[in-house]
Parts: C-alpha cells; sequence; structure tokens
C-alpha cells in the first residue's frame, strides 16, 4: 500500500515583524562659525540640510558638501598660487 502525502501540521505559523518607529529628525544644534570666505560659509550651511533628513539622506549632503569645499579650496589654490613673472627678475 502506498502513503499518500498530507499536509505537514507541524510546521509553526512565522512570527510577526516587530515594528519599528524612527524618531523623527532632529537637529543636532551644531553651531556653525563663519570663515569669511562665502563658498566655504555656503557649504557649512549646507550641512544643515541634515538636521531635517533621515539618516539615509546625509550620505548625499555630506557628498555634495565635501565637493563643494574642494572646489573652494581649488579655486583658493588656484589664485594664490604664483605666476611665471613672479620668478622673474
Amino acid at each position: 500500500m502506498s502513503e499518500t502525502p498530507t499536509e505537514a501540521t507541524d510546521v509553526p505559523e512565522p512570527a510577526e515583524e516587530p515594528s519599528y518607529d524612527p524618531a523623527a529628525p532632529a537637529p543636532l544644534g551644531i553651531e556653525r562659525t563663519p570663515t569669511d570666505n562665502a563658498e566655504v560659509d555656503a557649504q557649512l550651511e549646507r550641512l544643515g540640510d541634515v538636521d531635517h533628513l533621515a539618516a539615509d539622506g546625509h550620505v548625499e549632503v555630506y557628498e555634495d558638501v565635501h565637493q563643494g569645499l574642494r572646489n573652494a579650496l581649488t579655486a583658493l589654490d588656484a589664485g594664490s598660487s604664483p605666476s611665471p613673472s613672479d620668478f622673474r627678475s
């Protein structure tokens, strides 16, 4: 006599997923001191945008600010580098 397949009755029901409700974004309250350089100050102010974003949105702001600061530093270096005429006597 062959056995017919039966439904498994010993399979436990899946547990409910625990609910997770993260806290809303909140400002860190970090003071940003002006540098007297408009480009750098604008980038530092941009950092304040993360105060209103969830953590997964911070990376985009940080990368944007990092690139902006690199551009500002490059511009400062380009403006302060000596020209070839400065080496002529």
